[in-house]
């Protein structure tokens, strides 16, 4: 046993076929250390004559909680919020399951469990998605994947809000205890960024004067770095609203981190209380919900970046400007869009034949040439 200490520490060092192994053991009990090194022989040994060491079998729980440590690194933030969110869902099933004892039929049954308690198709096959990823860490995906059957998922791209409907939700956003709703719901129908685009925008990328944004952190390449020209509504918008931080510096958050509660109420008015304006807003979830619902208006914040890029289309802009501003926008959306911007040509055509119904050629007022 070649074992010896450094510091507390003790380490290993020997030769495997002409190769010196020096490593540390990150341990001060001898005998562990001891431990430490035999496995380590042990290992290479299986590995220099092609064979492996099975694995002990592993938890679902343990496997996942480990997965999440291992990948969270090369994650967003959103991306590692919706991680989580699924192995919640997903360890009440299987967390006291070994991992090879996860069968297709126990894939069904939880399908059918979460479907029961309302969770739409999209959400489910997003939470099979990620057992499916732990799995295959482990390389027993393979084994139930042709029994697996995913549920049919809409495939909708969204939609644009009416005129209407844009007023009563502006209208609800005024009333919401947070005031910064009615800023970023007004922004994102002027602008079309995304959730994540807005709440991560520092006043720095915004130029008044000039009345240009520019995105920071993007969803995609295309995304990031682009200008966005501000309508006047968004001007005169964020111009109030700045006024609001008379201390604000180009590197603070548009829309800052803040709180609202019962000892924050004056004259009837909730007033915000911890604003930490180097720090972004978690999120508008609950106040835009709430929004919506005094609104009456069944929409989803992508919506909004609908509503945009549908407005653009309506209004003769080419496909290049659309991409321009909206950063990327996928095939399908842009046969979408297409097909707005082509209905509004038909439109236009329309009025002549209504002027040859009331005038049709060849009318004595209108002989042929």
């Amino acid at each position: 046993m070649a074992i010896y200490k450094r510091g507390d520490i003790w380490w290993y060092e020997f030769v495997f076929q002409g190769q010196r192994i020096r490593e540390s053991t990150n341990t001060s009990n001898k005998e562990i250390a001891g431990r430490a090194e035999r496995e380590r022989r042990r290992a290479l040994e299986l590995g220099a004559s092609g064979l492996t060491e099975k694995k002990q079998p592993q938890l679902f729980s343990v496997a996942a909680k480990r997965w999440l440590e291992t990948n969270s690194a090369h994650w967003s933030a959103s991306n590692t919020r919706i991680e989580k969110y699924n192995v919640e869902h997903l360890l009440p099933h299987f967390g006291k399951l070994l991992l090879t004892d996860v069968s297709a039929d126990s894939i069904s049954r939880y399908q059918a469990k979460r479907k029961k308690d309302e969770a739409s198709n999209r959400t489910i096959n997003m939470e099979v998605g990620t057992l499916r990823a732990i799995m295959r860490k482990h390389r027993l995906w393979a084994n139930i994947q042709p029994d697996v059957r995913m549920l049919k998922a809409r495939q909708d791209i969204g939609r644009a809000l009416s005129e209407d409907e844009q007023h009563r939700l502006l209208t609800a956003c005024k009333k919401s205890r947070s005031r910064s709703l009615y800023p970023a719901v007004l922004l994102s129908l002027h602008t079309g960024l995304r959730n994540g685009e807005l709440r991560l925008l520092r006043w720095r990328q915004i130029d008044l004067i000039e009345r240009t944004l520019e995105v920071g952190k993007s969803k995609t390449v295309g995304g990031e770095g682009r200008l966005v020209p501000l309508s006047q509504a968004a001007t005169l918008c964020l111009q109030e609203w700045r006024s609001q931080f008379p201390d604000v510096e180009p590197a603070h958050y548009v829309f800052p981190s803040e709180r609202y509660g019962l000892d924050s109420f004056e004259d009837g008015q909730c007033l915000p209380y911890e604003i930490q304006p180097d720090k972004p807003i978690g999120s508008w979830k609950v106040a835009w919900t709430a929004a919506r619902t005094t609104a009456k208006v069944s929409c989803r914040w992508h919506d909004m970046r609908h509503t945009f890029v549908s407005a653009m289309a309506e209004g003769q802009a080419s496909d290049a400007t659309i991409m321009a501003l909206a950063g990327h926008l996928s095939r399908k959306m842009m046969e979408k869009y297409s097909h707005t911007r082509n209905e509004a040509k038909r439109a236009a055509i329309a009025i002549l034949d209504q002027g040859k119904e009331k005038n049709p050629a060849g009318s004595p007022q209108n002989p042929p040439q």
